[in-house]
């Protein structure tokens, strides 16, 4: 059964993106076929939320082998999109400091339903543990009104040699 809903996104309007892909990149290292976030449509820092999303399209990396004939958004690729959003919120609101917030751990995964070519793949996302070295939050992703993945994302400041 999945777990109650973080945040009711149902009302918020999609077309008003706050933070399109520039804005995105701006914040986040990555680029190309390893950048898995659309756009940001909600952010309440008092909260610590977030809401983004992921237009699916067919020109996505994993298309042709996962799986062939019928493509499904891998799990991976799930946790990825929510680990970017948890990590453009942190470094933007500031709750870690390092040249770039990396993905660092998960848990409680749970993958309830499919994302497809052509689907809107929503994350929400709640930062419920704050600390100087790590966050954690809360994160679900939902096509339509259907919970389709829900996870625990770990995040940490990293600073890679040489870097200001």
């Amino acid at each position: 059964m999945p777990p109650e809903v973080i945040f009711d996104y149902s009302q918020l309007d999609f077309n008003n993106v706050i933070v399109d892909q520039a804005g995105i990149e701006a914040v986040n290292p990555q680029r190309f076929e390893m950048m898995h976030l659309t756009g940001i449509v909600h952010i309440d820092p008092k909260e610590h939320l977030i809401v983004g999303f992921k237009d699916v399209t067919p020109g996505e990396f994993w298309v042709r082998g996962h799986m062939p004939d019928y493509p499904l958004m891998p799990g991976v690729i799930m946790c990825e999109a929510a680990a970017q959003l948890m990590g453009y919120y942190s470094k933007q609101y500031g709750l870690l400091f390092g040249s770039m917030i990396v993905f660092s751990g998960m848990n409680n995964v749970r993958f309830r339903g499919q994302v497809k070519i052509g689907d809107r793949f929503v994350l929400v996302s709640k930062a419920v543990k704050v600390h100087r070295r790590q966050v954690t939050c809360e994160c679900q992703g939902f096509v339509g009104k259907s919970m389709v993945f829900q996870a625990e994302i770990i995040g940490m400041p990293y600073t890679p040699s040489g870097s200001p």
